[in-house]
């Protein structure tokens, strides 16, 4: 995984158990794309400093995602969902689409859950993401 893509969900999930000092110095860096000495001059403090800080920043972040798993888990809980949704794809090419059968009726069955898994996926990736 791309190491700013990681950064990004990793403050998504753990970003709030950061003090606001963190957080404005981890977004920032990570978000706005300023350099450690651009940071520092904006708040008045040393290069040095600013890398410190994101240091520990990132290292609690990965931190809390080795206790909890939470970003590890949503990802594989995506990767699932995509490849059951492929594969109830697969099985509606394979099934004639008329939706008389009992295989079509759980074809439509499997595809109306997905659909919910899928809306309350949104829901917390709202929460979140």
């Amino acid at each position: 995984m791309d190491p700013i893509v990681r950064k990004t969900l990793l403050y998504d999930f753990y970003g709030e158990l950061l003090t606001e000092h963190q957080k404005s110095v981890f977004e920032s860096s990570v978000f706005q794309d300023l350099s450690y000495s651009e940071i520092a001059e904006e708040l008045s403090t040393s290069r040095q400093a600013v890398y410190d800080l994101m240091r520990r920043s990132e290292k609690l972040l990965e931190d809390y995602e080795k206790k909890l798993g939470l970003m590890q888990r949503f990802l594989t809980a995506q990767e699932s969902f995509s490849k059951l949704s492929g594969a109830v794809d697969s099985l509606s090419e394979i099934i004639p689409g008329q939706g008389k059968t009992a295989d079509e009726q759980q074809v439509k069955e499997i595809r109306d859950k997905l659909n919910e898994l899928k809306c309350l996926t949104k829901q917390v990736e709202d929460v979140f993401i």
